[in-house]
């Protein structure tokens, strides 16, 4: 018989599963200000603002310096790795302004989507090689949680069973990794809402993904109830002909995650997902 290895010990799974209480606990969201330097760009080339460190800090010191009321309604903030070693204008570092606040630190760790060989344009997500070591430096920096998002696309070839097992392996390796370190994984599988398919098909696929990633969390020993998943609303593509309700959409999302998510990693109380509780 097999025996898990290395195993997380009771303390480890103790403080995992505090953290993913703490970030979700009722009422409270997470702010992602996790946006790279290019999503940035994008962002202050808009307005006429140039895109560089400077502007970048300040544009996050405007969101960290919010009144108290966000206390009451983040739970976690997820920073893009410049900004986890930035100070505010007092010299006060971010980390610390939001510690202070109580709310929970959190880092984007993924290094973008790569193309996947073999495939028909889909992708992967790369960042695994170092990502131990990273884990390792920004749990001591502060973060205590994670982000790391996989990408894929309904057409009438994909998502591929290539395409699908291979991003639920790289979720489930990377939250693997990030629990050694005493960081709570985000897993993030989106399917993307482009096209033209329509919500049985999105139900469909999004079941498909999410059974395989749990299948994968489990073949690496991943700690489910130190683990947050961020899942797609199930929505018919942009270009689908037929409109749904507001009512039909969220029955159909709950149905999927229903079938999928483990217990383990869902609210106590109502039996839904505290992740959907957060978006809703």
């Amino acid at each position: 018989m097999t025996h898990q290895f290395p195993p997380l010990t009771t303390e480890q799974k103790k403080e995992l599963h505090e953290i993913a209480l703490r970030i979700v606990s009722p009422g409270k969201g997470i702010l992602a200000a996790d946006e790279s330097i290019g999503s940035m760009g994008k962002r202050l080339n808009q307005i006429g603002v140039e895109n560089n460190e400077e502007n970048r800090r300040l544009y996050r010191q405007v969101l960290f310096t919010a009144d108290d009321r966000i206390d009451n309604c983040i739970g976690g903030v997820i920073f893009f790795h410049e900004t986890l070693y930035q100070n505010s204008d007092d010299g006060i570092p971010f980390v610390k302004m939001i510690k202070d606040k109580g709310i929970t630190i959190g880092i984007k760790v993924d290094k973008g989507v790569v193309p996947l060989p073999g495939t028909n344009g889909e992708t992967t997500t790369q960042g695994l090689d170092g990502l131990s070591e990273r884990c390792a430096q920004y749990k001591k920096d502060g973060a205590d949680f994670a982000k790391w998002r996989c990408v894929m696309k309904i057409s009438d070839t994909t998502p591929s069973n290539l395409c699908i097992t291979e991003n639920a392996k790289v979720l489930a390796r990377y939250a693997s990794i990030c629990q050694q370190h005493g960081i709570v994984p985000i897993v993030e599988p989106e399917i993307l809402p482009d096209g033209d398919h329509d919500l049985k098909r999105c139900q469909f696929v999004t079941e498909r993904v999410l059974a395989a990633v749990y299948k994968a969390m489990f073949d690496h020993y991943v700690y489910l109830e130190g683990t947050l998943l961020k899942p797609n609303m199930v929505t018919p593509g942009h270009s689908c002909p037929t409109k749904y309700s507001a009512e039909e959409v969220a029955m159909a999302t709950v149905t999927a995650l229903r079938r999928t998510v483990p217990p383990a990693v869902t609210d106590q109380q109502s039996g839904i997902p505290r992740e959907v509780l957060s978006l809703w």
